[in-house]
């Protein structure tokens, strides 16, 4: 790969190699029927189920899991990934250590682009890391999370030059019922939601 600055990269496959990046020799070396190759080009969550027994390899690999990192590739390159999924990696690394209560996490917008069992999934594991006695802080969008916050700071009232103040700060609730926030109707919601799928979790139990 090419790196260019302001144009996209520039791939060229190697004629000896053919992409693989490994000799013919290292090839021929199989693992339970697959080379190094091969096995770089699995999905975190093929890899998953190619790795069932081996307990170190399959916890770095759980981790992933847990942050909705399981569709990328073992041997992806770093420069491949965007700043959300660099994140991600960085959290699911965090949640394999162990958890000394005193660190602060800053992430922006962590669930950007995840499907919403991924999302759920995200802040079960970030809820952990403050049961442990850790802070994280986040820039967010997503209302559904930003309802499951301790505290909300929301920024305004515009976008750009137009933004930068602080419209309204609290709980979720009291957020919600801000008449400053433009984005207390939508938290009002997200919260009516969240209190619903309670009451019919309850009822069900």
């Amino acid at each position: 790969m090419v790196e260019l600055l302001f144009l996209p990269s520039v791939y060229t496959e190697c004629p000896e190699c053919h992409g693989t990046r490994y000799q013919s020799s290292t090839l021929e070396i199989l693992w339970r029927g697959r080379n190094i190759a091969e096995i770089l080009a699995l999905s975190v969550e093929d890899a998953h189920e190619f790795f069932e027994g081996e307990v170190d390899i399959m916890r770095s690999l759980t981790a992933l899991l847990d942050v909705g990192l399981g569709y990328l590739r073992l041997g992806q390159s770093a420069t491949e990934l965007s700043g959300g999924e660099a994140q991600r990696v960085k959290l699911g690394s965090e949640l394999q250590r162990a958890q000394s209560g005193d660190t602060l996490y800053v992430l922006d917008e962590p669930t950007s682009g995840l499907h919403c069992a991924d999302t759920d999934r995200l802040v079960a594991h970030l809820q952990s890391l403050v049961d442990a006695g850790n802070t994280v802080v986040m820039v967010e969008l997503d209302m559904r999370v930003i309802a499951q916050s301790d505290h909300v700071i929301d920024l305004g009232p515009g976008a750009g030059g137009d933004g930068g103040q602080v419209v309204a700060a609290g709980t979720p609730a009291e957020v919600a019922g801000s008449s400053t926030s433009a984005s207390a109707r939508y938290l009002a919601t997200a919260l009516e939601e969240a209190a619903a799928v309670s009451r019919v979790d309850t009822v069900v139990a």
